[in-house]
């Protein structure tokens, strides 16, 4: 599993945790999130500007 950053305010979305406050239970992947979601600390960011950031196994 993989994190992703978002690059306005470090806001860390992990693959193994998942956002419960956003929908989104622990194993969903970042590529199982809506295109259009945006990120849930900053609002500024979109997920195309999500960087990924390391790879969990």
């Amino acid at each position: 599993m993989s994190a992703f950053r978002c690059a306005g305010c470090d806001y860390v979305y992990d693959e193994a945790k998942g956002a419960p406050r956003e929908g989104f239970p622990a194993g969903t992947l970042f590529e199982d999130i809506p295109e259009d979601w945006c990120c849930p600390d900053c609002a500024v960011r979109e997920k195309v500007d999500f960087e990924e950031v390391g790879v969990k196994q």
